[in-house]
């Protein structure tokens, strides 16, 4: 069983999230029947303050505190109880960013920080939403820190050349946010703080938006990477199978480290002040990231095809009749790798110079990110979440919890399709995003624009309703369910497999690596963004 100072820890980051999500689920609800036009506000409400809430809680709350939470708890897993002082900064990163999160959900509620959860400048919130994302970065960096030390302080003590799969993946991950997230604390500390308090007059408003580009992408495959953790480590076990190469699973996150950073531009292809050279490098990058992405669906069917034939299956397809479709540990995860093949194909789309010309800031955007964070992320995350809170707490994943979570994947999954499908659809027809419900005096445009969006609505409706019954059973398996022990299934590899060469663990080879390639992608433009700087923006408040 895991230490209850390590379940402590991680179930206090996962309440945090669950916590966040219902509030942004309603957010998000209350959108939708603003959006169909059908709905007004009450109490003066506004629409942009719950575009903001729901964006910053589910988008960066809810998934980084999650995260963390399992991050944790499988570390514990495969490397043993957390050491001391890798518990007490996970602790003091936990308390740091639960005060930026209070902070900001206060000042987005009392409408003074009502910027969208990419905080665009000229738009100007008060500085304590800037200084509440201050604490919440830094509390994460410290979660950082403390898993490093961990992994550092394990293998000198164990003298194991190979980490094991899942805390590797867990310190690549981490990795990761902490060069991401450089660019947020740059662009918040240098530029948004003082411009919020009056040090300065005005923004410059290109670099801003580079930097929280530089972060925003990697943002992505932060999301991503814990749940190809999932799909990687813990899904072989669950189905009965084995992993089929650690040493790919590993080469894919190196992959992801190296190729998802330097690549912000692709969300920039319309925005003057950036050479077409610089953005096309970075587009190149960007399809690279396409190779570990294929890499782990090559490995995670030949895991399911493998189990299958063990299990004594003979025809080309018949494997898939012995999955386990009834066991929601497997169902949600696999739901969420299923959506991520249209998913993908819309980032494709996303970062194709000629195809964004036709979706950039349409709804087809958003229907995109709820494709990808919130269906494959967020369903993997519910799959994790019904076995990991009671591996937490000492209950048991029962029958009826087990039946009750199939369900509320399919409603989730239902709903997301017409939700998303609908505004794939609309925004093909130019409905833009980041609006609210108008008809634009009458336009017969905006007027055949209406049925989706009563059809969002209705999509978001069903989404609110797998929110609720989730929040049932994620209360009952922490408080209700029968005591008993609930493994957290890691999986073995295969005997056959190749062995894992040492140099996937040179750290300093592929951070190295992975700083040139910033430094080639970044560097000229940026400084081309210096030397040729606008005059700069005051700030706008328009609500």
């Amino acid at each position: 069983m895991i230490d209850r100072r390590d379940a402590s820890l991680s179930l206090s980051f996962l309440t945090v999230s669950f916590v966040s999500l219902l509030i942004g689920a309603i957010a998000g609800l209350l959108q939708t029947f603003v959006r169909s036009g059908a709905f007004e506000l009450p109490f003066s409400i506004g629409y942009y303050q719950l575009l903001t809430a729901h964006g910053v809680l589910l988008a960066l709350i809810f998934t980084t505190f999650f995260i963390l939470g399992f991050l944790y708890a499988g570390i514990s897993k495969t490397m043993g109880t957390l050491y001391d002082v890798p518990r007490r900064t996970g602790w003091l990163g936990f308390v740091m960013m639960t005060f930026g999160t209070i902070l900001a959900t206060v000042f987005i509620l009392l409408n003074k920080a009502t910027v969208l959860y990419t905080f665009y400048a000229p738009l100007q919130a008060s500085p304590w939403f800037y200084v509440a994302l201050v604490h919440v970065v830094v509390g994460s960096w410290l979660c950082a820190f403390s898993m490093w030390n961990q992994y550092y302080i394990w293998k000198s003590r164990t003298k194991n050349k190979l980490s094991p799969l899942f805390s590797y993946m867990a310190v690549m991950t981490m990795t990761l946010w902490f060069v991401a997230t450089l660019g947020l604390a740059a662009t918040v500390l240098l530029q948004f703080i003082p411009w919020s308090i009056g040090w300065v007059e005005k923004i410059d408003i290109l670099i801003s938006r580079t930097l929280f580009w530089y972060f925003g992408h990697p943002l992505v495959y932060f999301w991503l990477l814990p749940a190809y953790m999932c799909w990687y480590v813990v899904i072989p076990k669950i189905i009965g199978g084995k992993i089929f190469s650690d040493a790919l699973a590993r080469l894919s996150f190196v992959l992801f480290l190296l190729f998802s950073i330097p690549v912000g531009f692709h969300h920039q292809l319309l925005e003057p002040g950036i050479a077409h050279t610089w953005k096309f490098f970075q587009v190149v990058l960007t399809f690279m990231v396409i190779v570990p992405s294929l890499m782990t669906a090559f490995s995670m069917f030949a895991v399911f095809e493998t189990a299958g034939r063990k299990k004594g299956t003979k025809g080309l397809f018949t494997w898939i009749k012995v999955l386990p479709w009834g066991d929601v540990r497997f169902f949600a995860p696999m739901m969420g790798m299923l959506i991520f093949i249209p998913a993908g194909a819309g980032g494709i789309i996303n970062a194709s110079h000629q195809l964004n010309q036709v979706i950039h800031n349409t709804l087809w955007v958003t229907g995109h990110f709820h494709l990808t964070v919130a269906s494959t992320v967020a369903l993997t995350f519910f799959g994790i979440g019904y076995w990991l809170i009671p591996h937490l707490t000492g209950r048991t994943l029962t029958s009826r919890m087990n039946k009750l979570g199939i369900v509320q994947t399919i409603l989730w999954t239902v709903g997301m399709t017409i939700m998303s499908g609908a505004m794939h659809a609309v925004g093909l027809f130019g409905a833009p995003r980041r609006t609210s419900y108008t008809t634009y005096t009458g336009h017969p445009q905006a007027i055949d624009w209406i049925p989706y969006q009563i059809a969002m609505a209705i999509g978001g409706t069903i989404l609110f309703l797998a929110i609720i019954l989730l929040m049932y059973i994620v209360w009952f398996l922490a408080f209700k369910a029968p005591i008993g022990i609930t493994e957290f299934p890691i999986g073995e590899v295969e005997e056959g497999a190749l062995s894992t060469p040492a140099v996937l663990e040179n750290w300093k080879l592929w951070v190295g690596i992975s700083g040139a390639l910033i430094l080639i992608a970044y560097t000229i433009p940026f400084w081309h963004m210096i030397q040729h700087a606008p005059p700069g923006s005051p700030g706008y408040k328009f609500w």
